[in-house]
């Protein structure tokens, strides 16, 4: 078992682009009640904000091919950077390691873009669980803020 790309229990966590057999799956995807002060109550929000709003990518996080949790990219040409988003692991999953996996499988993904030198997101100050896996996985608060939220950068390094 790779810590790096499976859950807690040996499930291999991958990413998935959305379509006609899991979409229902993904957009049925809810997080504890205690944490929807932080996240969309049902991921179906951010199926919507993919769909319509022209800049995210949706992307169904699965372990062992099982849709599990939602995950969302997107590109800033003004700032120069790739964005994570709209990540909601299911209340059934919580506690599982599903989240670590599946943000490193997204950072690898992007990071393969030439173009791509830095990854950011921003997290709810109050929501101390993300901001300790993001802080594990590299990323540093920039100091900035997005709305009511904290942004933390990862620098993408290239091979001279």
């Amino acid at each position: 078992m790779n810590e790096e790309t499976h859950d807690r229990s040996g499930r291999a966590v991958g990413l998935v682009p959305i379509d006609d057999d899991n979409w229902r799956a993904v957009a049925d995807v809810a997080p504890r009640d205690d944490q929807r002060a932080f996240v969309a109550a049902l991921a179906a929000r951010y199926l919507l904000l993919s769909l319509r709003g022209g800049v995210w990518t949706s992307l169904g996080i699965t372990a062992d091919d099982r849709v599990v949790g939602h995950v969302m990219w997107a590109y800033d040409d003004e700032g120069g950077a790739y964005w994570i988003g709209g990540m909601v692991v299911d209340a059934a999953e919580q506690g599982r390691g599903v989240a670590a996996p599946a943000v490193r499988a997204l950072v690898r993904e992007l990071s393969r873009r030439p173009d791509c030198t830095r990854i950011c997101l921003s997290y709810h100050p109050d929501n101390t669980v993300a901001a300790g896996l993001y802080e594990r996985l590299g990323f540093v608060p920039t100091g900035e803020r997005e709305d009511d939220e904290l942004v933390a950068e990862l620098r993408v390094s290239r091979p001279v």
